[in-house]
């Protein structure tokens, strides 16, 4: 379920298909009241009556010029989408694919074309079957969804200048980043979470194969702890969000007690594969380096010849402290989740936080030691990091602080 309303939020096809059957149903739904009403011989207020030809003509220009501008405007957004990716990276795409304005916008021009023919397929002369109707009540709403869908283009105009701007594009991913961190990283214990190392016991370890290839995208959590908590076992996630793994890599290992009776294997690794998304390439939903990534790959390609943008770089990574600073300050990656009766049940091994700032670092210390200007931002988050880090991480960034100040 999780993995369809990712690719339902993530693909075109969506909305503008639910609006379409919309449109539909609408445009059915009111030339049957048009004809209901002219049977009875009720007038329709405040609404010119049309003539076949008329109610024809207007529902031909609005349905073709929807369908033009939905054409032209989206061979726009791919065209400049092509251009944006080409330079500040192509996983940004997908930032592209998930924004609801432009789906809506699609949207808003499909439907309304569809909705047009649709009533356009009800108008008749007498020449035609002896009786003329003209759904008066359905041709002046598709009058008056072209004038909406103007200000829909004059939005989509605006929108998509701005989105393709790189304060919009880091804005993006820095939100993707700050809830990856939230769901990686808490403070202190809860009544479901661990904080604590796990420690293997007394257990009979059993490892369960993948089935296919690709990265991980998400493991649902929630079920594998279900899961553990009606078998009295305990999983160890191998394979996780980020990782790529092949046919009969280890996902996760099943531990028994000793004193447990034995099951089924290949339908316990059926029941528990189930619970791990593979997918062709990384998300930022639970993948938390994969959305750090994001951000420091469009600093790193602000700093290739090509481009030659240092401040792309700058405030990739000022942004990037919103969601470190916090992580660092008080944050540990979770090592456990626990069932209701605090039992723990499913241990993950997510990144520590010092492996997620390092790439940060790395990544700077690689492409951008001959910009000064990047080496001070840099510098600033390395300092926010050191002002606010607990004992334990206090000297982590010692060697870090000495090397870009050498470079300045």
């Amino acid at each position: 379920m999780q993995t369809l309303t990712l690719r339902i939020r993530e693909s075109f096809w969506f909305l503008p298909s639910v609006f379409g059957v919309v449109a539909i149903i609408v445009a059915e739904l009111l030339v049957l009241l048009d004809q209901t009403l002219l049977d009875g011989g009720t007038s329709i207020p405040f609404l010119d009556a049309l003539s076949a030809s008329g109610g024809r003509s207007i529902l031909t220009t609005i349905g073709t010029a929807m369908l033009t501008v939905a054409g032209t405007s989206f061979s726009i957004t791919i065209s400049v989408l092509a251009t944006t990716s080409s330079t500040y990276g192509p996983r940004l795409v997908r930032n592209f694919m998930a924004d609801r304005a432009n789906q809506f916008v699609l949207a808003a021009f499909t439907s309304t074309f569809l909705y047009s023919i649709v009533v356009l397929r009800s108008v008749h002369t007498d020449i035609d079957d002896g009786t003329a109707f003209v759904p008066v009540i359905a041709v002046h709403l598709a009058v008056v969804l072209g004038i909406a869908d103007v200000a829909v283009l004059v939005f989509f105009i605006h929108h998509i200048a701005t989105s393709v701007q790189i304060t919009s594009l880091q804005k993006r991913v820095q939100v993707d980043l700050e809830e990856a961190v939230d769901f990686v990283y808490r403070e202190g214990e809860t009544d479901r979470i661990s904080l604590q190392p796990f420690l293997p016991g007394d257990r009979t370890w059993v490892d369960v194969p993948a089935t296919g290839d690709g990265y991980v995208q998400s493991v649902q959590w929630e079920r594998l702890v279900s899961w553990a908590q009606e078998h009295d076992q305990v999983l160890q996630v191998v394979a996780m969000p980020g990782d790529h793994v092949i046919d009969t890599d280890v996902l996760m290992r099943v531990g028994r007690r000793p004193a447990a009776g034995r099951q089924d294997d290949d339908g316990l690794g059926d029941e528990l594969r189930s619970a791990v998304t593979l997918g062709s390439s990384r998300t930022p939903t639970q993948d938390v380096g994969f959305a750090l990534q994001q951000l420091v790959e469009i600093a790193v390609r602000g700093l290739a010849s090509g481009t030659n943008d240092p401040y792309t770089a700058v405030s990739a990574l000022d942004l990037s402290a919103t969601a470190l600073v916090p992580m660092w300050k008080e944050r540990r990656a979770i090592t456990g989740y626990r069932d209701r009766e605090g039992a723990l049940r499913v241990v993950p091994s997510w990144p520590t936080a010092e492996e997620l700032v390092d790439t940060v670092f790395d990544g700077i210390s690689t492409y951008g030691m001959d910009h000064p200007a990047v080496i001070q931002a840099a510098l600033r988050l390395a300092e926010r990091l050191t002002d606010v880090a607990p004992t334990t991480r206090r000297r982590h960034l010692d060697h870090t602080i000495r090397t870009l100040t050498s470079h300045l």
